[in-house]
């Protein structure tokens, strides 16, 4: 199905929504089991987890039942050809951004706001795909019920969603896959630590599938913003059903499925059918 975008003046209104929301499903979510966030690591959602982590000390809320479930982690491939995760110090590292920029930013404004330490994330409630076992991945995910809230974010030239590339199939599943020239030229702006070197870029990662996106999560918000994402915005908001051309528009196919966009992403041309926009402001 189309998902209507709507449109925020910019970054931070954006992600101050994202974060409202969260705050709704964690405290209207079932009392008794764990609240699963799908997490991808990078810049887009870096407005979403500051504005929670200040909502979280406001508020005082109890994230020990927070469980973040990232999408992915780069690889490497040792001299027999095992996948390994990069190590967990490294600055591009998805763990890294998971412990320090999600976990810990969250439980920092806890600490700051002077909450309740037993209010914290928990470090085992840190989950990362595993490339010696990605099935086990997919077996975690499911006896834990699915991802109760999946943010997602687009590649800006080729779609990527998590580390899946165009062709990807729509079925996949959690899996180590060699990563494409255009999503690892994505990942330069990401990260400042590659210089601006295709060639620093870990040549393989690991992530969950298209299909597990679009069958273990209840509720998918996907954020793009951004003039570099102005491509990202117009396939989103166009996309009836996936396309693997584009992976992200899997989007249009998981259930309760939102396209938040800033203006900067926008383009008038992404309006031209009526009905298509919605301004926050009119919300």
């Amino acid at each position: 199905m189309l998902v209507p975008p709507r449109v925020f003046a910019g970054p931070d209104d954006l992600g101050d929504c994202v974060a409202a929301l969260i705050v709704a499903r964690l405290t209207d979510g079932p009392a008794g089991r764990p609240f699963l966030l799908g997490c991808p690591g990078g810049r887009s959602l870096r407005t979403t987890y500051g504005a929670l982590a200040h909502r979280a000390a406001a508020l005082d809320l109890d994230l020990s039942g927070l469980v973040i479930v990232m999408m992915d982690e780069y690889v490497e491939l040792g001299p027999k050809g095992c996948p390994a995760a990069v190590g967990g110090e490294r600055p591009y590292s998805c763990r890294r951004f998971g412990a320090d920029e999600i976990v810990g930013r969250l439980n920092a404004a806890l600490r700051s706001a002077g909450r309740s330490a037993g209010h914290a994330i928990p470090p085992q409630n840190l989950w990362l795909p595993d490339p010696a076992d990605p099935d086990g991945y997919e077996g975690r995910l499911a006896e834990a019920g699915g991802i109760d809230l999946f943010l997602l974010a687009s590649g800006a030239g080729d779609g990527h969603v998590g580390f899946n590339p165009p062709g990807a199939d729509r079925d996949s599943r959690t899996r180590v896959l060699p990563l494409p020239d255009s999503t690892r030229r994505d990942n330069l702006a990401t990260f400042p630590a590659f210089a601006g070197d295709i060639a620093r870029v870990p040549s393989h990662g690991v992530t969950v599938g298209i299909g597990t996106i679009r069958e273990r999560s209840a509720e998918a918000i996907m954020v793009v913003h951004g003039e570099d994402k102005q491509r990202a915005a117009r396939r989103l908001a166009d996309a009836a059903d996936y396309d693997p051309d584009w992976p992200a528009t899997v989007l249009s196919e998981c259930r309760a499925p939102k396209l938040f966009v800033d203006r900067a992403a926008f383009r008038a041309d992404v309006a031209s059918a009526p009905g298509r926009i919605s301004d926050r402001s009119d919300q």
